[in-house]
């Protein structure tokens, strides 16, 4: 059997930055939750993406989760959701009480369509949030969703798990809404092995979330608490891991990209295969490099052909609405959302993989095709 080639694997930096941070962790003994690691990586993250304030939390799903609480989400409230998703996006919605309603993405995006938005508005007036997704890297088109939010008074949050590195009109995703979540789970772009933040121009309302998720322990001498709490603040070592991260994001995200460019040189050709969308405007980070097809090869046929070279690839995330667990929410949109997930595949696209590699996952492509 050929070695493995994975989908994104986590990649340590090769200067051993992680390593010096969780030694010195170690050497402090700063090994309880919290620490100097988690208030220099909120400072490092919010000041290379241009954010004003960041929370360091255990996960992406807690600072999606965290981003609705302080969005005064609750009991009955609208949230207006990217469809075409991983679960993590929605499931808080729920944690919230609030009721989900699905937006169909464009084929030219691959994210939330904003005629669609515009019609969930008109069938929905009172929204509490809207969720944009940058699905695998690849950026939403901000500006209409940005002004229908402004429009009907809505908070946006971003979901950015996927896009970390990417810039939209040369600012980086995450910061265009009024709250913007990142994560560092182990196959992101960078990885603290898990971990999230939460960034937002609002300093009280990043305090109030640092509150919440420290078990909204009150000022007090004894054990107090006057709201209800979680245990969602990052630890101080996994904080370490993720500085150093930080350091190579550039790298991770250039070679992301020539990933990309490879599979478009030597897949981009063959009859009925479509990369996924880049834009003028976006500058994507090529998280995973994404192919639609049409034709006499269907998706299942390249995955389990790469499987059999112990080579690991995806479908495209399953939209929501036709999740078992959602499909009684209500969904906006003609079901773009629904072909993108029949005809793509997630190729892989760890930044680890050599020429070699790369070619090896086109070979294996190739011969479906001659």
């Amino acid at each position: 059997m050929s070695d493995k080639i994975w989908l994104s694997s986590p990649h340590m930096s090769d200067e051993g930055y992680e390593k010096e941070y969780i030694k010195e962790a170690f050497e402090t003994n700063w090994i309880a939750p919290l620490g100097p690691n988690v208030n220099e990586f909120e400072k490092e993250l919010a000041s290379k993406v241009g954010a004003g304030y960041a929370a360091a939390l255990s996960s992406g799903t807690a600072a999606i989760h965290m981003a609705l609480k302080a969005a005064g989400v609750d009991k009955g409230d609208i949230v207006f959701c990217q469809d075409l998703t991983f679960s993590a996006t929605a499931n808080p919605i729920i944690y919230q009480n609030a009721t989900p309603v699905f937006i169909d993405s464009n084929f030219e995006t691959w994210n939330m369509d904003p005629k669609a938005l515009e019609l969930a508005f008109e069938k929905y007036p009172n929204v509490k949030a809207v969720i944009v997704v940058h699905l695998y890297g690849l950026s939403a088109d901000l500006d209409p969703i940005l002004e229908l939010c402004k429009k009907h008074n809505v908070t946006l949050i971003e979901d950015a798990a996927e896009s970390l590195g990417t810039t939209y009109k040369g600012k980086y995703t995450g910061t265009f809404g009024d709250y913007g979540i990142y994560s560092f789970n182990g196959n992101k772009i960078i990885t603290t092995s898990g971990g999230g933040m939460l960034v937002s121009d609002n300093k009280e309302r990043i305090a109030k979330v640092r509150f919440w998720s420290t078990q909204s322990r009150d000022k007090a001498r004894h054990y107090q608490h006057s709201e209800l709490g979680y245990n969602y603040r990052m630890s101080n070592i996994v904080a370490g891991i993720g500085r150093g991260q930080l350091k190579v994001l550039d790298q991770r995200v250039q070679k992301k990209r020539y990933i990309f460019d490879f599979y478009k040189r030597e897949l981009g050709g063959l009859e009925g295969v479509e990369m996924m969308p880049i834009n003028d405007w976006n500058e994507p980070n090529c998280w995973l490099t994404c192919i639609t097809v049409r034709g006499k090869v269907k998706p299942l046929d390249i995955i389990e052909a790469l499987e059999e070279d112990n080579i690991e690839s995806r479908p495209i995330w399953k939209p929501m609405h036709m999740q078992p667990f959602y499909e009684g929410y209500d969904f906006v949109g003609e079901g773009i959302s629904e072909k993108i997930f029949e005809t793509g595949v997630c190729l892989p696209s760890d930044t680890k993989m050599t020429d070699e590699d790369l070619n090896r996952v086109c070979e294996v492509i190739k011969r479906l095709w001659y």
